[in-house]
Parts: C-alpha cells; structure tokens; sequence
C-alpha cells in the first residue's frame, strides 16, 4: 500500500479549527477558543511533517515544533510560544484541573486573543517552510 500524503487536509483542517477559534470568542466562549488554538497549531505543525515525509508524534505544539527535521526547525522564541499553547490543551476542557469550578471560567477573552495570535504564528511559519495556505 502506498503512502498518502495528506498535508493539506491536515492544515484545511487547522484553518477550520481557527475559525472555531474566533467564533469561540464572538460566542464569549474563551476556554475552548484557547483550546481550539491550540488544536488549530498542531494540526498545522502536523501538516508540515507530512509535507516533508515525516512522522509527528503528540499533541504538544512546542515539542512538534522542536522536533521538526532540520530544514524546518523554526527559531526557539515560536517555540516558546508552543509552550502556552500547550497549556490550553487539557485545563480548558477539565474541572479536575483547575482547584474548583467549571474550567471555562478561568480563560479570559485575553487568553482566547493571545492563542490565536499564536496560532496564526505557527500557521505563517508553517505557509514560509512550504504549507500551501490555498
């Protein structure tokens, strides 16, 4: 069986999942903005590793972005910013992650903002390293 690349589906889809994200804010609904951000950057980072035949492992943005092959690594400050990425993957969905109280009410619309400017960062890097954006 051969191989499909699906790198477009993938950032097709991270695009879709960044829509949600903004919508998410339009609704005041902050905490699965964030996480919808967050899912958006790893699909797009996923994307990229199909696009250079590689295979991407997790769900964290930050390690997928450190462990791109070579001609792609981007510069430490974007994966950096993975890291607050990542912190809106399991808190933004779970109680149980938070001391008390639904999850959504500990993300503000700053936080919702703040991911999607990020997401949008990693979606660029992965259109500059190859990623058709069309």
């Amino acid at each position: 069986m051969q191989w499909m690349n699906r790198s477009k589906d993938w950032f097709e889809q991270a695009k879709y999942d960044l829509q949600h994200a903004r919508n998410s804010i339009k609704d005041g609904d902050y905490a699965w903005a964030c996480f919808a951000a967050q899912q958006s950057a790893e699909k797009a980072v996923k994307s990229l590793y199909m696009k250079k035949n590689a295979i991407a492992w997790g769900h964290s943005v930050f390690v997928l972005l450190e462990n791109l092959p070579e001609d792609v690594i981007p510069d430490k400050a974007l994966m950096e910013k993975g890291k607050i990425l990542d912190k809106h993957y399991i808190p933004t969905r779970y109680p149980n992650a938070h001391p008390s109280g639904p999850a959504y009410r500990f993300y503000t619309k700053e936080d919702a903002d703040q991911a999607i400017k990020i997401c949008e960062e990693v979606m660029n890097f992965c259109v500059s390293k190859g990623i058709s954006d069309k």
